[in-house]
């Protein structure tokens, strides 16, 4: 369940969202008017979405390239490849 505080919670109890923000996990959402206004979040919160984020990036591109018929591996020699690095045996 999103987390929807007014904007005077900023001003007047801004401990109160930021431990929200970090107990919940979760942005919160800040309304002006009684309207969306602000989505205030922790910078763990942040940052992970930003990874998410750029792990679909490279998802997409990956497969534009598969589809564009760049060569790629099957999950087996690419678990072989990751072992053999792990193993100090770089292979190309």
């Amino acid at each position: 369940m999103p987390v929807i505080r007014p904007i005077s919670d900023l001003r007047n109890n801004f401990n109160l969202i930021s431990d929200l923000c970090h107990k919940e996990g979760e942005p919160v959402f800040i309304t002006k008017n009684g309207q969306g206004d602000l989505v205030v979040m922790s910078i763990a919160r942040y940052e992970k979405m930003e990874a998410l984020l750029e792990l679909y990036r490279k998802l997409t591109e990956a497969e534009a390239e598969a589809a564009a018929g760049a060569k790629t591996k099957s999950h087996q020699e690419m678990i072989d490849t990751l072992k053999e690095r792990v193993n100090g045996q770089v292979s190309n």
